[in-house]
């Protein structure tokens, strides 16, 4: 089935429930959104399902009324139920084709890639909506993150795929525009986000955009 293909914000925040602790999920998303991001993901690898259920709920209560395009990781289940916008896959979570079974024909999938062939599959795979590349920059934001594939491969990723292109790990501030020039379509910051002042982060962030 053909579905419109999601358009990025260029600034894709990640709330990330570990870096934001103790401050609630729903606290950070609705700052995020009055700084003025419009694409947000939220994230929590060690929540349960009830508990991160809860903080869906929640953000979606912040967000009402409001542009953000709302995204959760890895929960396919939750994605569906509580019919967000967006579902994000990492290369061991559910298989895309597995997934939109669960979440349906409209919801958008996303699908983390760190290599060549990894983005060749998210091309030709018609349940994957965006492509995400990295980690660009060293990063702090995975326990064990994947080896650091830098600017050069978002520009081949680019010529890889015509799909929208998301570019992940280490961005700031300083460098956001660097991949952005390299052909993503969209940032996605998580650190530079979540640590500190909110607000402010986001600020910087999007006055950082070209």
């Amino acid at each position: 089935m053909s579905r419109p293909r999601p358009r990025p914000a260029p600034l894709y925040a990640i709330a990330d429930r570990g870096a934001l602790a103790p401050r609630p999920l729903a606290e950070a998303v609705s700052e995020m959104a009055a700084a003025g991001v419009r694409w947000i993901q939220v994230r929590a690898k060690a929540a349960s399902g009830a508990e991160l259920h809860r903080e869906l709920q929640a953000c979606q209560r912040a967000i009402a009324g409001s542009p953000v395009v709302l995204w959760v990781d890895d929960r396919a289940d939750l994605a569906a139920l509580l019919e967000l916008s967006g579902l994000h896959l990492g290369q061991g979570d559910l298989p895309p084709g597995a997934a939109r079974l669960a979440v349906g024909p409209e919801l958008w999938i996303g699908v983390s890639t760190h290599d060549e062939e990894q983005v060749r599959r998210a091309e030709a795979d018609p349940d994957v909506d965006l492509v995400a590349v990295g980690p660009v920059f060293p990063t702090t934001g995975k326990s064990r993150a994947d080896p650091v594939v830098g600017v050069e491969f978002v520009r081949r990723a680019r010529q890889l795929s015509g799909k929208p292109l998301v570019a992940i790990g280490g961005i700031d501030p300083g460098n956001l525009s660097q991949v952005l020039a390299a052909g993503a379509d969209a940032a996605a910051v998580l650190g530079a986000v979540c640590r500190g002042d909110v607000a402010a982060n986001c600020g910087r962030l999007l006055a950082a955009l070209p």
